[in-house]
């Protein structure tokens, strides 16, 4: 049986306390309801739960638990050094919080805001509960530049163009300096009871244990979320916009993982990359932090993203469930390198570069013609970056279902996009060990060497007949649809 946490009661059990929610916020540094709990007077404890209650219709994926536990081992040790005992629960928020309020003498409730669907109801009928029952609550904003509330269009509608969105944000955007570490507590602040640990949570794989590959590619936590923003800024972020696009460089941030869970802040990001010389490589990378507030500013607005097309047409679009199909891009076998180069590094490393993301999308929709829906649930269990908000947006932008989408007629070339992003086949040889001895001219399409490769499948489809049939089906929608 796992380990728990069992403590003896502190000599200030019986007076009021403060306790911090934390979500995706798992940081000391630079964020605010912690620094507001740790600035209240009052004994502090820190919780993290779990939440496996009935209004969250996306419990987390495999590899997004993993990332958690080791992003709590990580939060629980600093706080630690700041005598703030960390609980971790699991169950639905609602009872564990009402319980833990009423077990720990708690007086003042603090979390960061969230702006997925099921988050927003839920911490309104908490914030609700607490109020009635006299509880102090305050919540803050720790993950977002611009809260989605507070843009709008002129019209007074929500955002749907990208640019103008961003052009709105910054306009309005306002970065004011870090919150500092909190001191630490004085004298210990011991847990009274007992309560699970962090194995209870049965976050990380057992057999088989798919993620062994993460661990030497990942620090989850706030000194790892440091780390990959300092190896970006001292050595990819000078050539970021010339070199985003080849997935055989090491030349994008690898901070999205980070920047979901918390673990680092959008605006310690902004400001570490306004910091540098004003050039078009840091407009490139604060364009992708837009990106990301484009995506919850879509959410936020228009809750039915994660699972329901944004433009109505494409309910009526012609989608093929292919289960064979489906299952042969998950594993990368679709006979395409560059699109399995990227599926299998997902898989060994719950990432892929971003330009293959695209590429990868867009095969599976366009070339065969899937629901994106089930591009995105896959995504969403391998990603150690799943995100609803950024999943969602992306997919449909691939699809040209969403907001300020790709054109439905513009249909990546697996062949060319490989040629062009992977010139040397580098990242291909990297991932489809068995096209390792292809020459350059052919890493691209095997199946136009002289001698094939005789243990990797041909094409799944040919790309002219899936253009073809796919711009077919769209052109088959109604006028006024398009």
């Amino acid at each position: 049986m796992p380990a728990r946490q069992r403590t003896s009661a502190s000599p200030s059990a019986n007076l009021s306390a403060t306790l911090v929610w934390f979500r995706q916020d798992l940081r000391c540094f630079d964020n605010p309801a912690f620094a507001q709990a740790m600035a209240s007077g009052q004994p502090v404890y820190a919780l993290y739960i779990l939440d496996q209650g009935p209004h969250d219709p996306h419990p987390l994926g495999g590899a997004s638990k993993w990332w958690l536990h080791h992003s709590l081992a990580r939060l629980q040790a600093d706080l630690a050094q700041l005598n703030v005992p960390l609980i971790v629960q699991a169950g639905s928020a609602e009872p564990v919080l009402a319980d833990l309020v009423e077990q720990l003498s708690i007086s003042k409730v603090f979390w960061n805001r969230l702006y997925e669907p099921h988050a927003i109801s839920r911490d309104a009928r908490i914030k609700a509960d607490l109020k009635a029952r006299l509880i102090e609550v305050q919540s803050h904003n720790a993950q977002l530049l611009v809260e989605p509330f507070t843009l709008a269009t002129k019209g007074g509608t929500p955002f749907k163009v990208f640019t103008r969105f961003w052009e709105a944000a910054r306009a309005q955007l306002t970065i004011d300096p870090p919150l500092p570490l909190p001191k630490p507590q004085l004298g210990p602040n011991k847990i009274s009871g007992e309560f699970p640990a962090l194995a209870d949570l049965h976050l990380l794989p057992v057999r088989p244990n798919w993620a062994s590959g993460f661990e030497t590619v990942w620090q989850p936590g706030e000194a790892g979320a440091q780390a990959a923003l300092d190896r970006f800024i001292g050595s990819a972020l000078p050539h970021y916009a010339a070199e985003r696009d080849r997935p055989d460089r090491p030349s994008t941030s690898r901070l999205s993982a980070h920047l979901h869970f918390g673990e680092i802040g959008p605006r310690q990001v902004y400001r570490a990359v306004t910091a540098q010389i004003p050039d078009r490589n840091a407009d490139k990378l604060l364009a992708e932090l837009g990106w990301r507030e484009f995506a919850h500013h879509l959410l936020y607005h228009f809750p039915d993203l994660s699972h329901k097309s944004l433009r109505p047409e494409f309910d009526h679009f012609p989608w093929e469930e292919d289960p064979p199909a489906l299952t042969a891009w998950c594993k990368g076998l679709t006979g395409y390198p560059i699109v399995d180069a990227g599926m299998r590094e997902l898989w060994d490393t719950g990432w892929m570069h971003n330009r293959v993301r695209m590429v990868a999308a867009s095969f599976l929709v366009k070339h065969l013609m899937v629901p994106w829906q089930r591009g995105a649930a896959w995504f969403w269990d391998t990603l150690v970056d799943a995100d609803l908000a950024n999943n969602a947006a992306s997919w449909q932008w691939v699809a040209g279902s969403g907001a300020d989408a790709a054109p439905y007629f513009r249909i990546f070339n697996p062949i060319l996009q490989g040629e062009k992003f992977d010139p040397e086949g580098h990242y291909v040889r990297q991932w489809v060990p068995e096209l390792r001895d292809m020459p350059n001219g052919f890493i691209h399409k095997p199946w136009e060497a002289p001698i094939p490769p005789s243990h990797y499948p041909p094409p799944i489809i040919d790309h002219g007949a899936a253009r073809a049939r796919a711009l077919s089906a769209f052109a088959a929608l109604p006028k006024t649809s398009k």
